[in-house]
């Protein structure tokens, strides 16, 4: 009897909404729908459902209640209650009238919980309104409604977690611990229903409930706990490992803010705070009773017995926080373990200070600790920032290598045996994904010598056979060297081992350094005193059995020895010292006094094996980064091409090309077995099966139109080429090559009529994605330098559609999945010898997207795979690099005419008065900021040739969609199961361990 305030909709379209909402199963409801009419019209309100506006809340709570008005049994309950029969813990209600609601708990035996849609769509309700809590009679938002079914997957989920770990531990087997300061997950959901095998299921759940899976699943928070590629891969080889049945698990910190949430205003990047925990992360475990005391500052003193003992350390406590990562078509589901820091319980809270009104200090000890995990990478300009990164690493290292260790020592206990530490490398490995976790080094060695009594000799031994490390940049800035006097200050008893740790490791040098000379002395004078040495010794001249081939071989081979010994160069003791110096840990200055600790140097004097990431990069370690070592340890060192997962990157982001390679290749199993994707080339140039490669394509271009618009009010032609460059914003991958391409494209448009641009020229959009450090004041020149071009060019009448310029802001894993599905050119050309691997470049490759590039990284390695004829390359080789800047040193380089208008044209003004030091970077001979470093000139003349390659290719429809079809074709290689198996069996020494099937109920 109450009109709503809208007079103008029909008084029951509210009461509509709500019904439009309830369970298709329920039948009584739907039997009372078709016999009641509306008071205030007649109206049956069954005719007016059309009309209704979407429910704001379909739930089973609005049917319940709405059922409970209408003195009818909810009869959805009964069906979802009967379908989920069984030893489960099953929610099930009966609501008639007034009656009190009755929850029926059981307990779980042997089966999984059902996953049928309706047992589902069941799971969802009780979480909307238990987990939750959705009032009754109030609508669900989008927002509760991802909780809900994120908690509903999250059962699911667990139960296969709990059980896997059960499995390892029951089988006590070796396990990877792989430790990186970055896992950049992207959304959990879709990603979880997907490996579940349950995407329809929850599909149908949810339409029934009355809301989309992919709707539901936008409300997830992209988890900040990465920034670009090394933290995508370090999540990748999770999935892998988890759906190849490898036993292993993920460690690394929980930041509160990520790194930041990127903000465009007037083409400048800001940056906020991004707030990803505010709403909750519902898959994470909060493991309060996991947690390990890590201990900072301090002082070093000897003890009665001459032994160093630390003293007065500050402790923090490191809390475990598990997120379960489930594999693909497998009960197996491993674990990714962050640390979050605490203060201990004592200093958590200063009562005096707050007492007394000095509210401050009573919270400064709080903040403080609270202050470790609260960004990813915080800026190291100052000494209090450099402080701060290394209190985050060391608490990663030190948390992670205690709970090794402890449940090291729990699986033995469990297994009735000794503790015998020299089986930790037959359980334990540890991978340091990069330089950051190098600490872990110095910690182990403290817990075995410090806390579990091993002297250092047998300590050592046994952390050689424990760590291994993989280098991810050839870049001088990225191998960290971090200044002496804080990481003394920080940790002094790490600097203690660190510095022993060095000095045997110069003895070890020194020592094989005079053996190898010993040796070589012998030689020689072995040689010099046999007055005939290049004649057969008399025992050879005297064999008359031995034929005349032989004897020449012999007269030859001491011949060529004695040529050999007089060419190797006797090392003297400065170049000794030198080779020496290249590879300590600890750097000293002119007057001997350490100045800065080097990271990487650790890593591979400690390691067992040292690998890079691409064939290119892991060729440069070996020759340039890491030579004295390799000369050293030729064995330690390897190559593993990275990876990406075909499951997140194709199958699950790309659903219209999934389905039609699922089609053509008669089955799915090259979601796993990505060899598969060879057969494609048969198809290549098949014109109906192009129809459909193409209809794929411009389904996701459909999707990024709207897409982009909504996300910058942009809009652009889904009939033009998209063009993408997504990655992290730094000179060496070369954004600016890029907008400078762009440029000096708009302006020959400009001197072109419109018949001419036409004929020139293809539609295209060139997209940028990435975030410039907040202190790198040049990558944040370079982002607002694209955005003004992009705002000159977007809104010029002359040139239209023909070519459009978008900053996507705030790139993340779930932007990737938008852009990456509709690209048809993705650029990768960062200066040949700086990229280790990419893999943003693979993602691209997989998803059938051409590739413009240079010669470095995997690039190398996937020209080789989807063929020549399929990749643009263009650019100077990694070996040239050095003396063009040498070159450009001596001031002999010339750069071409085309790069010196499009510099000129910038700098009159064009994009705007504020680019002068940008250009000025690529101007000059020498000087820090100048010379064109990254060789941008030296390389636009043949990356405009490149790019009229490209233009040329487009026209011809067939060609483009067989190039694209050979990306996809020849991107097998490139999935991180094949890395992973090759870390697991060339490395880690790792056994699968499948969780057996069981049944579902």
């Amino acid at each position: 009897g109450q009109a709503p305030r809208d007079r103008s909709q029909p008084p029951h379209t509210a009461v509509t909404a709500l019904l439009s909402g309830c369970l298709s199963s329920c039948q009584n409801y739907r039997d009372q729908m078709a016999n009641l009419t509306c008071s205030a019209t007649s109206a049956p309100l069954s005719s007016a459902r059309a009309n209704a506006p979407s429910p704001v809340v379909p739930t089973r709570v609005a049917c319940r209640s709405l059922c409970s008005r209408l003195r009818v049994k909810c009869s959805a309950e009964d069906n979802n209650a009967s379908s989920a029969a069984g030893n489960r813990r099953l929610y099930s209600m009966t609501v008639e009238g007034t009656e009190t609601k009755k929850r029926v708990y059981g307990v779980q035996k042997a089966d999984y919980l059902p996953t049928d849609s309706e047992s589902l769509a069941n799971s969802i309700g009780y979480h909307a309104e238990h987990s939750s809590a959705v009032l009754p009679n109030v609508g669900v938002t989008a927002l509760q409604a991802y909780k809900a079914t994120a908690a509903s997957v999250r059962e699911r989920v667990l139960e296969r977690w709990n059980e896997t770990n059960a499995h390892f531990a029951q089988n006590n087997v070796k396990q990877v611990a792989y430790i990186s300061m970055e896992f950049l997950q992207g959304r959990a959901l879709l990603n979880a229903v997907n490996n579940l095998g349950l995407r329809n299921e929850y599909t149908e759940a949810l339409q029934v409930l009355g809301y989309e899976l992919e709707t539901v699943a936008q409300e997830e928070q992209d988890a900040a706990l990465g920034n670009g590629g090394l933290g995508r891969l370090a999540s990748c080889f999770l999935d892998s490992l988890a759906t190849l049945d490898y036993p292993g698990w993920g460690y690394g910190l929980r930041y509160k803010y990520g790194l930041f949430r990127q903000k465009i205003t007037d083409g400048t990047q800001y940056e906020e705070a991004e707030n990803w925990l505010d709403v909750g992360n519902p898959w994470e475990v909060e493991r309060l009773d996991t947690s390990y005391t890590v201990k900072m500052y301090g002082r070093m003193v000897e003890d009665e017995d001459g032994e160093e003992e630390w003293v007065d350390a500050q402790e923090v406590v490191a809390v475990a926080f598990d997120t379960p990562i489930p594999g693909y078509k497998t009960n197996n589901c491993i674990n990714l373990r962050l640390w979050d820091a605490r203060p201990a319980a004592p200093t958590a809270f200063d009562l005096a200070a707050f007492n007394a009104g000095d509210y401050g200090r009573a919270y400064s000890n709080k903040q403080a600790v609270e202050d470790i995990c609260a960004v990813l990478y915080p800026g190291d300009g100052t000494p209090q920032g450099k402080e701060l990164r290394l209190k985050q690493q060391y608490l990663l290292c030190s948390a992670t290598l205690q709970d090794l260790v402890a449940r090291f020592k729990e699986r033995t206990a469990r297994a009735g045996e000794q503790l015998d530490w020299e089986k930790l490398p037959e359980k334990v490995v540890v991978q340091l994904n990069d330089t950051h976790p190098t600490l872990g080094i110095p910690e182990l060695m403290r817990i075995l010598v410090d806390e579990e009594g091993l002297d250092w000799d047998r300590a050592w031994a046994i952390c050689t056979k424990v760590v291994a490390y993989t280098n991810h940049t050839v870049m001088p800035e990225a191998l960290e060297k971090w200044p002496y006097e804080i990481l003394a200050r920080l940790l002094p008893r790490h600097m203690s081992i660190i510095h022993r740790i060095d000095e045997e490791f110069v003895e070890y040098v020194t020592a094989l350094a005079k053996e190898a000379e010993d040796e070589l002395d012998t030689l020689t004078k072995e040689i010099e005193e046999e007055p005939e040495a290049a004649a057969p010794s008399p025992a050879v001249a005297e064999a008359p059995t031995l034929p005349k081939d032989t004897r020449a071989e012999l007269e030859e081979l001491l011949k060529e020895t004695e040529e050999e010994l007089e060419t190797i160069p006797k090392e003297t003791p400065e170049e000794l010292k030198q080779r020496i110096n290249a590879m300590r840990i600890i750097e000293s200055n002119e007057h001997g006094h350490p100045v800065r600790v080097h990271m990487a140097n650790m890593c591979v004097i400690a390691g067992f094996a040292v690998n890079g990431v691409a064939a290119i990069h892991s060729e440069i370690v070996k020759d340039e980064v890491f030579n004295e070592f390799y000369q050293l340890w030729p064995e330690k060192f390897q190559n593993k091409t990275n990876g990406v997962t075909p499951r997140r990157w194709l199958s699950f982001c790309n659903q219209p090309l999934s389905a039609l390679l699922t089609e053509t290749l008669g089955s799915d199993k090259w979601i796993t077995e990505t060899s598969e994707l060879s057969k494609l080339a048969g198809y290549a140039n098949d014109p109906a099966f192009q129809e459909k490669w193409r209809a794929a394509k411009r389904a996701n271009k459909e999707k990024l139109v709207k897409y982009i618009k909504d996300r910058t009010d942009i809009d652009i032609p889904v009939n033009a080429m998209f063009d993408i460059q997504v990655k992290r914003i730094h000179e060496y991958k070369r954004q600016l090559l890029n907008i400078l391409g762009v440029v000096l494209r708009y302006k020959r448009m400009k001197e072109m009529t419109k018949a001419e641009r036409l004929a020139a020229y293809v539609p295209r959009v060139v997209m940028f994605g990435g975030k410039a450090y907040a202190t790198y004041v040049q990558a944040k020149r370079i982002v607002k330098f694209i955005n003004k071009v992009g705002e000159v060019i977007n809104n010029d009448p002359e040139i239209g559609d023909l070519l459009k310029v978008v900053f996507v802001p705030d790139y993340n894993v779930s932007v990737a999945e938008n852009l990456i599905p509709a690209s048809e050119l993705s650029q990768h050309i960062s200066t040949a010898g700086t990229e280790a691997s990419g893999t943003s470049n693979m993602k691209f490759s997989m998803n059938g997207c051409v590739i413009i590039g240079t010669l470095d990284g995997a690039n190398v390695e996937i020209r080789e795979e989807v063929g020549e004829d399929n990749f643009f390359l263009f650019g100077k080789e990694a070996h040239e690099i050095t003396p063009l800047r040498e070159q450009r040193a001596a001031g002999l380089f010339e750069p071409s005419e085309e790069f010196v208008e499009v510099c000129e044209w910038v700098k009159e003004g064009t994009f705007g008065v504020e680019f002068a030091e940008l250009i000025g970077s690529l101007e000059g001979n020498e000087g820090f900021g100048r010379a064109d470093w990254y060789c941008v000139g030296a390389d636009f003349p043949s990356y405009m040739e490149a790019q009229e390659r490209v233009d040329a290719a487009y026209r011809d429809t067939e060609l483009w969609t067989k190039m694209s079809i050979m990306n996809t074709a020849g991107s097998g290689k490139f999935s991180s199961d094949r890395t992973i198996e090759q870390y697991a069996n060339e490395i880690w020494d790792l056994q699968k361990c499948p969780v057996p099937q069981h049944h579902q109920s």
